[in-house]
């Protein structure tokens, strides 16, 4: 039962996908009662998973190598809170696309990339989790470029631009390793990996790194983060909570699937992954600061929180066998920022129908009397801020406690803990960050005086759908927030057995011990609030006070670093082939000149009007000669090829 509920989670969406069409010409309102169906009936088979034994399903040939999946705890859990997210989104779609066209295409790439991204998470070796991942990244760069504005399509094009550049050094990386090692199963990995002769070590290094490069892309892990609050602001609300909720988790799922089976208890690597997490929890943080587009702070909220999982699972190498606490931690941050994000997004979305526009100086006060919007929307960022008492404050206090316990390891064994103490005040003022932009947007949308000039807007400001999806996603943060003993801790004890957790010990969440990190973080955010967003980030312009921009704007790392890299590159290999090109005209015309001297009157060569042959050739001699027309027939051929390959 359990391999036929995982290809229903994979192949059903995909299958329904096409059916909107039809459904929209018949009737719309059919077809958005048929996107909310589709979303629950993954969800009850994702349930129905999570009950059964583990299970292996293996289809011979599929894509030549074959494909392999395994329902894993993990795995399990992250498909259950996809689809719980897609159920989500499914229930505020309708209402937010009410006034819009072209909706046919966002439900089509909508439920594609579900189909995908529960591959992706059911995969059982890394082939099959590359192939969904593919899939995956090029159906969701339509959610990118939905409204076909300048900055849309401009986003879009820097999505993709990560997409593939990440997918094909993350195929580099699996060849590498299939090389090197035989086989890419997660079952094997860990034997074979520690096979590996110390000279040969290297390779394994280089090969992880290219797959680290290729999933930390899609996390939206520093230096791959570009594309992040670029796509937030532009996308659809709905396709905002997705991109941040649960498809990066996918990137996450790939470091973590690496950093687990393939360098347990690596000092190198898990400094590396350390490092890279240290950062991109602070650079986010900093970001999601400095913004004034409500969309664009929850987009570097996400990569904030994005590194403190990252931390997380570097915590889990260094403390090897006694790394429970760690992994728990990274197991709840994964599914409290899924919801978390869900809620926060969703409610963006109702601020954005009603006002058409994110900027918090235009949306100031907007919500100062939406008791429900208001409700939910402080249950998120309490959350997500690690307010003791709500789902968020559990999972940071679990990381946190995975970082102290090393350091007291570290100075038990009489070694220095310094940088380690150093990554735990990062991490606390990071906390303090999340409460500091967090508050910034509660104040700036439900406290502040409303902006001159604002329409005050209809009663009937959110749907029936909208409040009950903000509604229920406020409720679980809540509820597993004052009940972590029995919600939260068993989820992480089954889920985090995929981590090789061991078998940890009960946490008492609301000692002083434990609340004491959550204060200080708080406390640094009260401070950086009134001290930095109060006085520094934002100026009075005549009896109001605006929130101001203060991000330098050479700072962006696409426009001064990767574009121009990129520019570069393609200059280079333009003047390499031009000349190529001019080495071989001066071959041809030595070459004539030989001939011609050597044998007059036989070769003649060609006059100038001989050129202006091809004006006088019919059109479709001209297509027949383009690089385009080369182009078609190839993609024509790959077509054939790969259908060829999955019969």
């Amino acid at each position: 039962m359990a391999q036929g509920l995982m290809l229903f989670l994979i192949l059903f969406p995909m299958a329904m996908a096409p059916v909107v069409f039809p459904l929209r010409r018949r009737d719309r309102g059919l077809r958005d009662r048929f996107i909310q169906l589709v979303p629950l009936a993954e969800l009850a088979a994702a349930l129905v998973l999570l009950f059964l034994p583990a299970a292996a399903l293996t289809l011979p040939g599929v894509c030549g190598l074959g494909l392999h999946f395994t329902a894993g705890s993990l795995g399990r859990l992250l498909a259950a809170v996809a689809a719980v997210l897609w159920v989500g989104t499914g229930a505020v779609s309708p209402p937010y696309f009410a006034s819009a066209e072209g909706c046919n295409r966002y439900y089509f790439f909508w439920l594609l990339t579900q189909g995908a991204l529960m591959g992706v998470f059911l995969a059982g070796d890394l082939f099959t989790l590359f192939v969904f991942f593919e899939m995956m990244s090029f159906t969701s760069y339509v959610w990118v470029a939905q409204n076909e504005t300048p900055q849309a399509l401009r986003a879009a094009e820097t999505y993709l631009a990560v997409a593939v550049i990440g997918g094909m050094t993350l195929l580099v990386g699996l060849l590498w390793l299939g090389h090197l090692l035989g086989s890419l199963e997660f079952a094997r990995l860990p034997e074979l990996a520690a096979a590996v002769a110390a000279e040969d070590r290297w390779e394994l290094y280089g090969a992880g790194a290219c797959c680290l490069v290729g999933f930390g892309a899609k996390a939206g892990m520093f230096p791959l983060h570009i594309w992040l609050p670029k796509a937030h602001p532009v996308a659809p609300a709905p396709a905002s909570a997705l991109l941040s909720g649960i498809l990066t988790k996918s990137g996450v799922f790939g470091v973590l699937i690496v950093s687990r089976f393939l360098f347990w208890a690596d000092v190198p690597w898990n400094r590396v992954i350390l490092v890279l997490g240290t950062v991109t929890m602070a650079l986010g943080a900093v970001l999601a600061l400095f913004s004034i587009d409500l969309k664009r702070t929850l987009a570097c909220s996400s990569m904030s929180q994005i590194g403190f999982i990252l931390v997380g699972v570097a915590m889990q190498g260094y403390l090897d066998g006694e790394n429970a606490l760690a992994a728990w931690g990274t197991v709840l941050h994964m599914l409290n920022h899924s919801l978390i994000k869900l809620v926060l997004f969703v409610a963006a979305g109702v601020v954005y129908v009603n006002t058409h526009t994110l900027d918090l100086n235009a949306i100031r006060g907007w919500g100062r009397n939406r008791l429900w919007l208001k409700g939910t929307f402080f249950v998120a960022a309490a959350s997500i801020a690690g307010v003791p008492g709500f789902s968020g404050y559990v999972s940071k206090t679990l990381l946190h406690e995975g970082i102290v316990e090393y350091i007291h390891l570290l100075e038990h064994e009489g070694l220095s803990a310094a940088p380690f103490q150093a990554v735990e005040w990062i991490f606390l003022i990071s906390g303090g960050l999340t409460a500091t932009y967090m508050t910034k947007l509660f104040v700036a949308i439900f406290a502040s005086p409303r902006a001159v000039g604002q329409r005050i807007g209809v009663r009937e400001y959110m749907s029936s759908w909208t409040q009950a999806v903000l509604c229920c996603g406020a409720a679980i943060l809540l509820g597993l927030g004052v009940t972590p003993g029995r919600t939260m801790e068993p989820i992480a004890r089954w889920a985090a057995a995929f981590l090789a957790a061991d078998e940890g010990h009960a946490v008492h969440y609301f000692t002083w011990v434990n609340l004491k990190g959550s204060c200080i973080s708080l406390g640094i955010g009260a401070a950086v609030y009134l001290l930095v967003v109060r006085q520094l980030l934002m100026k009075q312009e005549g009896s109001e006070r605006v929130y101001v921009d203060r991000w330098p704007a050479w700072a962006d790392l696409e426009d001064r670093v990767y574009r121009p890299v990129l520019r570069g590159l393609a200059f280079t290999g333009a003047l390499f082939a031009r000349i190529l090109a001019s080495l071989g005209d001066l071959v041809v015309l030595v070459g004539e000149r030989i001939l011609f001297t050597k044998a007059p009157g036989i070769f003649v060569p060609k006059r100038n009007e001989d050129f202006g042959v091809y004006g006088r050739k019919p059109r479709r001699f001209l297509v027949e000669e383009t690089f385009s027309f080369d182009l078609l027939l190839s993609g024509l051929g790959l077509v054939i090829l790969l259908i060829y390959i999955l019969i």
